[in-house]
């Protein structure tokens, strides 16, 4: 297993939500709070980016082109080309510190996101957000209440059941899927960080998952990924990296065996950021896993 540095300090605050597109074999991410678009192409090495000057929670390619990302809480579509992010669904307007975070798509082409409650401390929210799905028809649905952090998503190869990671109250949770509605049911406890230690479990992030249907996890504040059995709830293999803020991951590259992993700078002081912290907001990537993903499903409405 080998962790390199893909793109060090891209991020000014907080990496996320890596997606690889297929199309182009190159690696969509964001910088959430100034709202920075990236894509590093894996082919000639380049990165571009776009500053949206507000928070992007998400970004999935567009079946029809383009790209649909979230903007504070709303549902926008973004064109490459022009740099234009066109908001066409809001949510939540009377909760105006709520916004989107994280998305993804399952196999059938609609959307799942959710929303996170504004922040009252470090680890208090307040149940505010929800978690929705917009179909291909652009009709958008609150499936669950209650969300403080909303966060990762991930589905079985046979799309039977979806993964959801509920930052607070750190726990990652499994639903029956049913791939042709879209409808979840049996919610279950998949692994759970509460009554851990903070400083040694942290707070579950945004995941991935491989073809043997095995989470790979972000766990923020300490330094790795988990991949862990959804069957059992038992950790598989811990990758460290020398970040403390890992984010999120997906799989890439020419045979999808390789890991990127976002992270974030956010908060740190100044001396942390020339310490211990060095490369803090830096893109990593991990091979020699043992381990391959599959393409992402991109958005069909």
């Amino acid at each position: 297993m080998s962790v390199s540095v893909v793109l060090k300090n891209v991020c000014q605050r907080t990496g996320e939500v890596p997606h690889w597109e297929e199309s182009t074999k190159s690696l969509l991410f964001l910088d959430l709070e100034p709202g920075g678009i990236h894509k590093w192409n894996s082919i000639d090495n380049t990165h571009t980016k776009f500053e949206a000057g507000g928070n992007i929670g998400f970004i999935v390619p567009r079946e029809s082109g383009g790209y649909i990302v979230s903007y504070f809480a709303q549902i926008a579509e973004f064109d490459w080309e022009s740099r234009q992010v066109k908001p066409f669904i809001t949510v939540e307007s009377d909760k105006p510190g709520n916004r989107f975070n994280d998305g993804k798509c399952d196999s059938f082409g609609r959307l799942w996101t959710g929303t996170t409650a504004e922040y009252k401390g470090i680890l208090e929210v307040t149940e505010a957000g929800h978690l929705y799905k917009i179909d291909k028809d652009l009709s958008i649905h609150a499936v669950r209440d209650k969300i403080n952090i909303s966060n990762g998503m991930a589905w079985t190869s046979d799309d039977k059941t979806m993964f959801y990671t509920h930052s607070l109250p750190r726990k990652v949770f499994s639903y029956d899927y049913d791939i042709t509605t879209g409808e979840i049911s049996r919610k279950q406890v998949v692994f759970d960080f509460e009554g851990k230690e903070f400083l040694d479990s942290g707070i579950p992030d945004g995941m991935t998952i491989d073809v043997n249907d095995k989470i790979w996890l972000a766990c923020f504040s300490t330094s790795q990924i988990l991949q862990i059995d959804p069957e059992t709830g038992k950790i598989l293999k811990s990758v460290k990296f020398p970040a403390s803020q890992i984010t999120s991951c997906c799989f890439g590259g020419p045979n999808y065996d390789e890991l990127f992993v976002t992270s974030s700078a956010d908060e740190l002081t100044e001396k942390q950021l020339q310490n211990e912290e060095k490369l803090a907001g830096s893109v990593f990537k991990v091979t020699e896993l043992g381990a391959k993903g599959k393409a992402a499903a991109v958005f069909q409405g």
